[in-house]
């Protein structure tokens, strides 16, 4: 990895303690507690939180008629979701072993938690709790795919992308043939060493 990636990575890493550290403070501030994952609000808390929640039947006659109609096409979408995550799961179940690549964990991906908040009513819930399923789904996904490619193809793109997985800065330049296999066998030996970008690399990280 260049010199500018890796302060580029660094800095990224920095930022994310500080959002780590921020997100602390907001638990203290609105008085709960995280322990093994499970979210714990003060009773107090809790009763002042359900002065805010709006009525069922109230929330529902507000909602504006194009919201409603469009409802059930946004929903349609779990058929696909179940089968991707079904997929995703059974494909790094029988190919990352043999590849020697570690699996992904779900639960870093996957975060179902805004039920806790009693100023939702039960169908903001719902909507917050399909919502986090998706797009936790398709980070799940993203790394999963990014783990292969970081594998089988580490080879930057000569076009610009929209976005950057973490594995993408140690990709092999585009059109470098003399330290292409090199670098292949770099970026196969990192993989393999199990570092997880939940925990320890970049959600994104800007190319060379």
């Amino acid at each position: 990895m260049s010199n500018r990636i890796q302060n580029i990575v660094e800095r990224i890493n920095r930022l994310q303690d500080e959002l780590e550290a921020a997100l602390s403070e907001k638990a203290e501030k609105f008085s709960y507690s995280i322990v093994n994952r499970r979210i714990k609000f003060q009773s107090e808390t809790l009763k002042r939180q359900k002065q805010f929640r709006q009525v069922l039947w109230q929330y529902i006659a507000k909602a504006r008629l194009k919201n409603v109609l469009t409802m059930p096409v946004i929903y349609s979408l779990i058929v696909p979701f179940v089968l991707l995550d079904i997929f995703v799961s059974l494909y790094q179940a029988i190919c990352f072993p043999a590849y020697g690549i570690p699996k992904v964990r779900r639960r870093d991906y996957i975060v179902i938690d805004r039920h806790h908040l009693a100023y939702l009513n039960i169908l903001e819930k719902l909507n917050c709790a399909y919502c986090g399923y998706g797009n936790g789904l398709l980070a799940y996904s993203l790394e999963i795919a990014a783990r292969t490619e970081a594998f089988w193809c580490p080879v930057k793109h000569a076009n610009k992308m929209g976005a950057y997985h973490g594995w993408y800065g140690d990709f092999s330049d585009f059109g470098d043939a003399e330290n292409y296999h090199a670098d292949r066998k770099r970026n196969i030996d990192s993989v393999r060493k199990g570092k997880d970008v939940a925990a320890d690399r970049p959600k994104n990280v800007i190319p060379d």
